[in-house]
């Protein structure tokens, strides 16, 4: 799969969209009421996703030609097991990934965790000086 990079130009044009609430130069946030609209005339009204997004004022050429299609086959995959509120957009929004949180550690967790971290850099120094070591003869 070739992931469509926007152009500054392509971006400024999405963004004037009224359906799209975010947009980058790799990725497009559509607005919920967008997506719920979108499932309804394809299930209700039997619109093509190509058609329901030209309609949206889309151009199929600057957002690719099967994003239609890929969207709202995710988008109706989605609705039919979470409903609605699985269509909110959660992208970057605390789903536990990332680097863990040490503000809440009390006083004992920090110190533990720091003589874990000072027992693997010293395992670590002295692999390295053994690897020095072997290299030197």
């Amino acid at each position: 799969m070739i992931k469509k990079i926007f152009s500054k130009e392509e971006v400024q044009y999405l963004l004037e969209n009224v359906n799209v609430t975010k947009c980058s130069a790799k990725s497009i946030t559509y607005s919920k009421n967008f997506k719920l609209t979108a499932i309804n005339q394809y299930v209700e009204q039997g619109l093509s996703p190509r058609e329901i997004f030209r309609q949206a004022g889309f151009k199929l050429e600057v957002i690719g030609k099967d994003k239609a299609d890929d969207c709202l086959r995710r988008w109706r995959t989605t609705f039919r097991n979470k409903g609605a509120e699985g269509l909110t957009e959660t992208r970057g929004k605390g789903q536990g990934g990332g680097r863990p949180k040490t503000r809440e550690l009390t006083d004992a967790d920090k110190i533990k965790r720091l003589e874990t971290e000072v027992a693997y850099l010293k395992a670590e120094n002295d692999f390295l000086a053994k690897l020095r070591a072997g290299k030197k003869r």
